[in-house]
């Protein structure tokens, strides 16, 4: 009897034991269900692929260093959603304004990307270092290209020009280099220095330098940006052709004489001075000093200024979800 109350008595403490347990223990699951974050997608480290095509040229993205910036810049464009998305409407616009002037002086097309890291395809963009356009000229460098910077112009602001002067620039690099990749990370550092650099590490690809982190960055930038307009569907991005910016054309007007009023100017035209200066983004004051140069300012067809239609044009149609 005596061993028999002992037993129960055993069994009864168990008992309470494991119901405090399961009391506290479903508690403190139900707290933890509670801060758990509802989420609508999952957060997936993009494929790096093991090599890439640039300039014509099979570029070996196995080596640890390789894959890991490549992995870096890739993941980074993947998720910054509204930056990347906007890349790719802008390139609709632009794209058909900057190949051809690239093709015209010989220079490999994937060299549009690098308009896109260095600017994000805006015009009107100056760095903190005062780096300006979708070029990002310094003003001494834009002169040596033949860039006008006055009070009242600045052509790095100029699509068609401040290409033509970057082309400069990337055919004098090659006559140095030979190699386009090489050339591509001058761009960011100055051909002085990366030059120092080779000749110093005794290395054969500028992919393979010990550089400063934006140098280094710099070819995996173009690469990732590459391989998303290229494939954007893969890496999340869905667009239709009425989310892509239309490019915009117009008529084209002679000026050799000043301007002493945009606004007037514009209103000559029955444009708005904000549709003047958006798409002459070059026109830097209210006014115009030529100096005894000539400009052409464009005036945009108005219909092109309205989107009372979706957009049709699709510069490349791997950018759009059938």
């Amino acid at each position: 009897m005596k061993i028999f109350s002992i037993i129960m008595s055993f069994l009864s403490i168990s008992v309470l034991c494991l119901t405090v347990y399961l009391f506290f223990g479903y508690k403190d699951a139900a707290a933890v269900k509670d801060e758990t974050p509802v989420i609508a997608s999952f957060t997936v480290s993009p494929e790096v692929p093991s090599s890439v095509r640039f300039c014509g040229k099979e570029i070996s993205l196995t080596r640890y260093n390789r894959f890991e910036g490549m992995d870096r810049e890739l993941s980074s464009f993947t998720y910054f959603h509204s930056s990347t998305l906007l890349l790719i409407k802008r390139a609709n616009r632009y794209f058909p304004v900057i190949e051809p002037v690239l093709e015209a002086n010989g220079i490999p097309d994937d060299f549009k990307y690098l308009a896109v890291i260095e600017s994000h395809l805006d015009p009107r963009v100056t760095s903190p270092a005062r780096a300006v356009g979708m070029w990002q000229f310094l003003e001494g460098t834009a002169k040596q290209y033949g860039l006008r910077v006055t009070a009242t112009v600045d052509e790095r602001r100029h699509v068609v020009k401040s290409t033509e002067a970057a082309c400069k620039y990337l055919k004098e690099a090659y006559g140095r280099y030979g190699d386009w990749l090489t050339v591509a990370s001058s761009y960011n550092a100055g051909m002085e220095r990366i030059s120092g650099q080779l000749q110093k590490q005794k290395e054969p690809s500028v992919l393979d330098l010990y550089l400063i982190e934006e140098t280094a960055r710099y070819p995996y930038r173009m690469f990732a940006v590459k391989q998303i307009f290229e494939n954007p569907y893969k890496y999340g991005f869905v667009l239709k052709p009425e989310n892509l910016y239309r490019p915009v054309h117009g008529e084209e007007i002679p000026v050799s004489g000043d301007l002493p009023d945009l606004v007037d100017f514009a209103r000559q035209y029955n444009i708005t001075y904000r549709d003047l200066k958006d798409f002459n983004p070059w026109l830097k004051d209210t006014k115009l000093v030529t100096g005894g140069g000539k400009y052409n300012i464009l005036i945009p067809d108005k219909n092109a200024l309205v989107d009372d239609a979706p957009n049709r044009y699709v510069h490349d149609r791997r950018w759009v979800a059938d």
